[in-house]
């Protein structure tokens, strides 16, 4: 490239908007997430969310067993490790001792509405002021691919081989629409990152709950996103995210569930 070619050329970068840039709270770090899974979009928009806030020094995240076990590498805040299923346990210990922080829970359906059930209920039960994350696809992903408490009729798992069957194993959870039927939830909301515009829903929702925390508000606020599993379905990413929409959409409907509650003034 010659002297002038290179002028036109960064003149032209610096005439370009930015349309995304890393923020500070992601870290530099390979993920380990396979290609196509939504858990790296996940993962950035939550620290998105922290540093467009200013809360990166507030800010907790407790991350149990399962594909999110690695969070501590990827985001830039203090992160807490906890058992299988027990992360909303941890998140309420550390929100009741340290009121101050804005917590949250990062977990996946083998961990939140299996092993972790309990704790789950109990957590929106009490109406602890955290934010629950929580990533469902359909399968225990990070384990061996074995059905989990979200798997859809007919689906082929480890431990399905044949295909789910409901006499045998039993119905789809649909562990959000019971949450926000609980009056210890606050807001409750589905979505997905398996496209632009639904990837700016899911950061909405994410800002809105972490605002609604940060102003004081009781209750938990839930926010369920469908995700695909391209290693653990045995599809390509793109097959996967057609199967995402053509399959579990219609059983698993994107939207609010139950809208957050307007603050009243002696609550701020």
């Amino acid at each position: 490239m010659s002297i002038s070619q290179e002028g036109i050329h960064c003149n032209y970068l610096n005439e370009m908007d930015l349309v995304w840039d890393r923020p500070d709270t992601f870290t530099d770090t390979t993920l380990h997430y396979c290609p196509g899974c939504g858990h790296s979009v996940i993962n950035r928009l939550i620290m998105e969310s922290v540093q467009e806030l200013n809360i990166e020094e507030k800010t907790i995240g407790v991350a149990p067993v399962g594909c999110s076990v690695f969070a501590y590498h990827y985001m830039f805040i203090d992160m807490q490790e906890a058992a299988h299923g027990r992360a909303s346990a941890v998140a309420t210990g550390i929100k009741r001792i340290l009121p101050d922080r804005i917590v949250f829970s990062y977990q996946g359906d083998g961990d939140l509405a299996a092993i972790g059930t309990a704790e789950t209920i109990h957590t929106v039960n009490r109406g602890e002021n955290i934010l629950m994350l929580f990533i469902n696809n359909g399968i225990y992903g990070m384990t061996g691919g074995q059905m989990s408490p979200t798997t859809l009729k007919g689906s082929i798992t480890s431990t399905s081989p044949d295909g789910r069957d409901y006499n045998q194993h039993g119905y789809p959870l649909d562990i959000t629409k019971i949450i926000a039927q609980m009056p210890g939830s606050a807001y409750v909301t589905r979505q997905s990152v398996d496209s632009a515009n639904a990837v700016r829903k899911t950061k909405k929702a994410m800002m809105k709950s972490l605002k609604y925390q940060m102003d004081g508000g009781r209750g938990v606020c839930f926010i369920e996103i469908v995700s695909n599993c391209p290693s653990g379905w045995k599809m390509t990413p793109t097959e996967s995210n057609e199967w995402l929409r053509n399959e579990i959409f219609n059983h698993y409907e994107l939207g609010d569930i139950k809208q957050l509650p307007k603050l009243k003034t002696n609550e701020i």
